[in-house]
């Protein structure tokens, strides 16, 4: 049946994978397309970061998992950390259960920061693990595709166009105390100024020859 995927047929993974309470033998379509649009998932952007991490990893997303199910034991998010940097996740958990996964999402939100990706562009862990929201898991990991450019090291690939340089410019001392002396010809020197001939709001007199 279309928009439906079997349990039974997908494996114990995915059983294990599946979010309570939605652990049945069939997960509609419906609840699919409702997170979508509760989270404003894009289909384009969830692609495009898909083959980005399959390219970086060298591997591809099980075939029997939708992307959010696939990425939510943590597992793939701590290759694609390891691969950005080597070593930046020391031991990303394979088995364990449900703490064990926790732990494997845990490690990859703290390695994105010691990356560099900003804390306003991490999702919380219940966004993946309860799949609350998938449209920010994937912000994430179009922040952390950004962040990847300041890294010489990493020669690619890239995720997203690259980010806008701060354009910072040094001036020598004398440069900036010419400039200075500008400034105070363009506005004026309260040296040896007075209010002598100066005339704020005072009426005109006109004197009418007698």
């Amino acid at each position: 049946m279309s928009g439906l995927v079997d349990v039974q047929r997908a494996g114990p993974r995915y059983a294990a994978l599946m979010p309570q309470p939605h652990l049945s033998r069939r997960w509609g379509a419906t609840k699919i397309i409702a997170n979508y649009r509760a989270g404003k998932r894009e289909p384009e952007k969830e692609v495009e970061a898909q083959k980005w991490i399959e390219s970086v990893i060298g591997e591809k997303f099980p075939a029997d998992l939708p992307y959010e199910l696939a990425l939510r034991d943590g597992i793939i998010l701590c290759k694609l950390m390891n691969r950005l940097q080597p070593g930046i996740i020391t031991k990303v958990n394979v088995s364990g259960g449900d703490y064990k996964y926790m732990d494997n999402i845990n490690q990859f939100q703290n390695a994105c920061v010691k990356y560099g990706v900003p804390d306003v562009d991490l999702f919380q862990s219940t966004d993946l693990w309860d799949q609350k929201n998938i449209a920010l898991v994937t912000q994430t990991i179009f922040a952390l595709g950004r962040t990847a450019y300041k890294h010489p090291e990493w020669r690619g690939p890239y995720l997203g166009p690259r980010p806008a340089e701060e354009n910072r410019r040094e001036f020598s001392e004398d440069v900036l105390n010419a400039g200075k002396a500008v400034i105070g010809l363009q506005a004026g020197t309260n040296k040896l100024a007075t209010q002598s001939g100066q005339n704020f709001g005072a009426s005109r007199k006109i004197i009418i020859g007698k």
